[in-house]
């Protein structure tokens, strides 16, 4: 109590109470090469579409990894993504001169590289994707729309044609052909250029191309007869009549011009402090291969009226700088340079960083990782490693995904993520060199004894799993067929299976252990092959006609009779070792007395009991008192409790003894003498 003073009341609250608290069962964690995506720092995915939007539709360098996810996923709904990659990998660029593309893992590793020069704007992730990506922007009233300059004599449109002829007013001498130079800059590919009047109506046609400029230089000062320049349009006019337009009377519209409400002006911002600089500008993220919407030039993203000035905020408060926005926002670019001049917010820096036309840039120079085929260990497994202290991040499940460097990755995430966290379970399948194996069932049993020239698996763990074959599914987003490792299907069905029960419960069998997405095996192993696999801790995967196909073993790779060598008994402990634990810090620094003991103990029986009675263990007891928290326990500042737990064991085996009896013969007379 508060040693008073002088005489008063002090109130004071004491909570007495105290529980287990639920922990997840249910969250996997996978490290896998992927075509796009933030690198090396975990994702929390929760459906394949969300896979798909962030890392990217699948193909033949990456399939296995994108598969092992999905097909987790089919099952549950939460799982941690790390996409990993080599020194290959780099962001495509759009670049207005000599650069060379980094290589930009995520956003904190944007934020600490230093951009070469020349660079615009980057893809946000490493990958050939990036290659599909355009960018468009427009910085200025003149950039959204203005009359083609001076100099142009007439365009000349003819009904049912699609291209235009450019005439000059007259030659041009010095510097240049003036007249093509003014529809060359004027005009970009993607542009709209108004065409009619109000008599005969307007039509928006779309530039597809423009002509070389006509004649010859013939000195210093260059001399070039512009007539005859053309513009190629998207598709031919419908004007009723022929028409030739003067460059005072046509205007040209910049190609998104109708994806944003109007021509970029003077923002809120700026108005509110008495300027009147023309800081706005539009950004269009194009698609331009279809790479990422399966549609060429479909339009990604439209980030409109964003500000020129470091410091512009929207009326919210937020940000509205265009850099801060992409940078933060896009899913698709950074934005490197100033490239329309340092804007402050302030002064007249802004008024002068306007152009005559919008910005396009095509990106280039994306490369992809190394396959999943040929990457290294130490890269897939530096991904894996983001998962190794269970103090930054819970899971429960580990992914192998397609087995790297033979058994190299499976030894890896077994011994340096599972074994070493003791509060997940990792799950593997043999590599895919098992597909063209002759006895593919007998190269399981190599790979998980590292035997007959197989290196496979070395390390005996009960907290691993192994699977035995391959499935063959259909991969909808390239219309082929592919063989897919199944320890993504394994992990799920253990999440399915706390869903439908809980996770002491085995995943395996005909109520729980159903396959998803499964066309055929790799082999359909009989009897005998299953003996030989299930002696060697591997999990068989069959399919009963009819019945579908099953995963019909819960063995853990303890590699010796054990009570944790079946996979619902080492996810029980796991479960209540993780829940007791994060329940015994609340004893941290108390008084190791009768009391705290007490209090310690009227916490875990009732957990206990709640896991006998839904058929987790079938017996238990908890022992803190002074008979194991002795004086000199106490003298060394520790505090112990014992829990001894009988936990419920799955059938493995069943035997039916059909017995015929004799007419004149008692039951009773004969019962149990068979068994």
């Amino acid at each position: 109590m508060v040693i008073q003073v002088s005489p008063g009341v002090v109130t004071q609250e004491y909570d007495t109470v105290t529980s287990i608290p639920a922990v997840a069962t249910t969250v996997g964690g996978f490290a896998g090469v992927f075509r796009w995506g933030p690198a090396f720092t975990p994702t929390l995915i929760s459906t394949e579409s969300q896979l798909v939007n962030t890392f990217g539709s699948p193909d033949a360098n990456t399939y296995e990894s994108f598969f092992t996810a999905a097909n987790f996923l089919a099952y549950g709904n939460a799982l941690y993504v790390v996409r990993a990659y080599d020194s290959q990998a780099q962001n495509a660029i759009a670049n207005t001169g000599a650069a060379t593309a980094p290589q930009l893992d995520n956003y904190n590793d944007f934020a600490n590289t230093t951009i070469g020069a020349n660079i615009q704007y980057v893809a946000k992730y490493a990958g050939s994707l990036g290659n599909s990506l355009r960018i468009s922007v427009c910085d200025s009233a003149a950039a959204y729309s203005s009359n083609l300059v001076a100099n142009v004599a007439s365009l000349t449109f003819t009904t049912g044609s699609n291209v235009a002829t450019v005439n000059a007013s007259s030659t041009v001498q010095g510097g240049g052909n003036v007249a093509a130079n003014s529809v060359l800059g004027a005009l970009s590919v993607g542009d709209y250029v108004q065409v009619g009047n109000g008599t005969i109506g307007y039509q928006f046609l779309k530039v597809s191309a423009i002509g070389a400029p006509v004649g010859a230089e013939v000195s210093a000062n260059a001399v070039y007869y512009a007539n005859g320049v053309t513009v190629s349009f998207a598709s031919n006019y419908s004007l009723p009549t022929n028409i030739t337009m003067s460059s005072n009377n046509t205007t040209r519209y910049w190609e998104f011009y109708n994806s944003v409400a109007k021509a970029p002006g003077t923002s809120l911002f700026m108005s509110g402090l008495g300027l009147t600089a023309q800081d706005e500008i539009h950004v269009v993220v194009v698609d331009t291969y279809g790479k990422f919407s399966n549609n060429p030039n479909q339009v990604l993203e439209v980030w409109p009226a964003m500000s020129r000035a470091t410091d512009s905020k929207t009326s919210s408060g937020t940000t509205n700088f265009y850099k801060n926005i992409l940078n933060y926002m896009s899913n698709y670019v950074y934005a490197i340079t100033d490239r329309i001049g340092a804007a402050t917010g302030v002064g007249s820096s802004l008024t002068n960083a306007t152009t005559t036309n919008a910005y396009a840039g095509y990106f280039n120079q994306g490369v992809d990782s190394s396959s999943e085929g040929t990457i290294s260990l130490g890269a897939i497994a530096n991904g894996f490693a983001l998962f190794a202290s269970k103090e930054d991040i819970s899971i429960s499940l580990v992914l192998q995904g397609k087995a790297n460097s033979v058994g190299g990755l499976s030894n890896y995430i077994i011994s340096n993520i599972a074994q070493a966290r003791m509060d997940c379970m990792a799950f593997v399948s043999p590599d895919s060199s098992i597909i063209s194996s002759q006895s593919p069932y007998q190269y399981a049993v190599n790979f998980r004894n590292s035997t007959n020239s197989v290196a496979g698996i070395n390390y005996n763990s009960s907290y691993a799993v192994m699977d035995g074959s391959y499935k063959y599914q259909y991969d909808k987003y390239n219309d082929v067929y592919r063989w897919v490792p199944l320890n993504g299907d394994i992990a799920g069905l253990c999440v399915a299976t706390d869903y439908a029960r809980d996770t002491w419960w085995s995943p395996a069998g005909f109520n729980r252990g159903q396959i998803k997405n499964v066309t055929k095996l790799l082999y359909n192993p009989n009897q005998a092959q299953r003996d030989l696999l299930y002696q060697n801790d591997i999990n068989p995967i069959v399919t009963f006609p009819g019945q579908g196909t099953i995963l019909y073993g819960d063995k853990t790779m303890i590699g010796k009779p054990s009570s944790f060598d079946r996979i619902n008994v080492r996810r029980l402990f796991i479960a209540l070792e993780a829940a007791i634990s994060k329940a015994a810090r609340s004893s941290l620094f108390e008084f190791n007395n009768a009391f705290t003991q007490a209090q310690f103990t009227n916490m875990v029986v009732p957990y206990l009991q709640q896991i006998q009675g839904r058929s987790g263990i079938s017996a238990f007891t908890v022992i803190c008192d002074s008979t194991n928290n002795t004086g000199a326990v106490i003298d060394a500042n520790q505090f112990v409790g014992d829990i001894y737990i009988k936990p419920a064991k799955s059938i493995n085996y069943i035997q039916l003894n059909f017995v015929a009896v004799g007419t004149g013969v008692a039951f009773n007379t004969i019962i149990g003498q068979y068994s």
